[in-house]
């Protein structure tokens, strides 16, 4: 059996990665959850998707608009201090409308932000 240890992060030191204009991130993943910082600009839109992965978007600063639902329904603006859990499954888009700083919390891990096949969040190439 392998001895478990703890690992120390500074967001700083992470790699930040631009998927698009407006729109960078910082990962942190382990075998079963990952964290991530997502950085937006003002309008700056998350296409509509969704995923087999549990979310809870945290807002450290800004506000971020989101469309729930296959119909996008339902519009549900969350600001700085407040926290969305988005179900698996749960189609979803979302609008910067301030810039943003939001955490991420996956789990599982997205396997599609790990290898780069996030194709909705990036230019068409």
């Amino acid at each position: 059996m392998t001895e478990s240890k703890a690992v120390h992060y500074r967001w700083d030191d992470m790699p930040k990665e631009t998927l698009k204009d407006g729109l960078d991130r910082r990962l942190i993943s382990t075998d079963r959850m990952m964290l991530a910082h997502v950085y937006l600009e003002q309008g700056t839109i998350v296409p509509k998707h969704e995923h087999e992965n549990e979310q809870l978007t945290y807002i450290l600063e800004g506000v971020l608009r989101f469309w729930l639902g296959e119909d996008e329904s339902e519009v549900v603006d969350v600001s700085a201090g407040e926290v969305l859990h988005i179900p698996s499954h749960l189609p979803h888009k979302a609008e910067a409308l301030e810039r943003t700083l939001d955490v991420d919390i996956f789990q599982p891990p997205r396997r599609d932000w790990l290898d780069g096949s996030d194709a909705y969040l990036r230019p068409p190439s």
